[in-house]
This record gives structure tokens, C-alpha cells and sequence, in this order.
């Protein structure tokens, strides 16, 4: 099983350096673990750079995973986490349910660096022997929104 922090996730649709590595858990759905607070994180990320139509498009993608809701385990998990590797409340989370499912966790997350049961991909680092193929060959992926020029109103006769 795998969960795909946020970073990893935004660096797949943005087809970046490590987008190739990401890739493989990602598109790996029947292992695919999505927490929810990721979906969250993503969204809105994705809303704020490209607009609700990609972000919706992303979701989408992310929805082809087993959804993970924040349990009280988890969330009790997740506080101990935190405190153990000095981790902010949204890392712990996302951690804490890839445990809770047995699952790898892939990130380029500095936080998660040294961290048992992860793989982490410093940013901007893509491995040497990863495909060149865009992670979305062949398929819809979100796009950057472009700027339409501003329309001047047209006088009324």
C-alpha cells in the first residue's frame, strides 16, 4: 500500500523534476491510500495556482485511491507522531494513516527525511533511472490556467 504526501502529489500534476517517481504509487490506484486532509491540502492548492476546474480534475484523480478519513486513533496517533519527530499537525496526520494502513509513504517533504517507512525524494532530484515520460501521457491531467485578456464593456448604443 502507498499514501502520497501533498508535495508529491502537487509535483506529479505539476509535472515536475520528481513527477516520474511519484508517479508509480500514484497511478498504482488499487494501492493507493488518499487521506482525506490530502485531498484537502491538494485542492485547495490546486484551486488557488490553476482554478476550480483542474482542482476539481485533481480530485478526481486522487478520488481513484482508497479514501482514509481522520479516525480518533489516527488523530491520537498522529498528536504522539508529532511530538516523537517534531512534525507540524498535517504531516503527522498524513503519517499516522499511512501506518495505520501499513502503507509507504512518498513525499519530497523535508520533514519526513529521516523517518522509518518512507520514501523521500529531496525536491528537485529526480532519480536517474526514471522514465522521461510525463506522467500524464495518454491521459487528461490538470493544466495552468491562462490568463484571458480583460474584456473592455462595449458601449451601449
Amino acid at each position: 500500500m502507498n499514501v502520497v504526501d501533498s508535495s508529491a502529489w502537487l509535483e506529479y500534476f505539476a509535472d515536475g523534476p520528481n513527477a516520474a517517481t511519484f508517479a508509480r504509487p500514484i497511478e498504482a490506484v488499487a494501492e493507493l491510500v488518499v487521506p482525506t486532509l490530502s485531498l484537502y491540502e491538494v485542492f485547495k492548492r490546486v484551486f488557488v495556482l490553476r482554478g476550480e476546474r483542474a482542482a476539481l480534475e485533481a480530485a478526481a484523480m486522487m478520488r481513484q485511491g482508497m479514501q482514509a478519513n481522520l479516525t480518533d486513533s489516527i488523530a491520537l496517533e498522529a498528536a504522539r507522531l508529532s511530538l516523537e519527530h517534531r512534525l507540524p499537525m498535517a504531516d503527522s496526520v498524513i503519517l499516522a494513516t499511512a501506518r495505520a494502513h501499513g502503507a509507504t509513504l512518498w513525499t519530497q517533504d523535508a520533514d519526513f527525511a529521516d523517518i522509518a517507512g518512507v520514501r523521500y525524494v529531496a525536491k528537485g532530484t529526480p532519480r536517474v533511472n526514471e522514465p522521461s515520460t510525463p506522467p500524464y501521457a495518454g491521459r487528461t491531467a490538470p493544466r495552468p490556467r491562462t490568463q484571458s485578456p480583460k474584456r473592455t464593456p462595449r458601449p451601449r448604443s
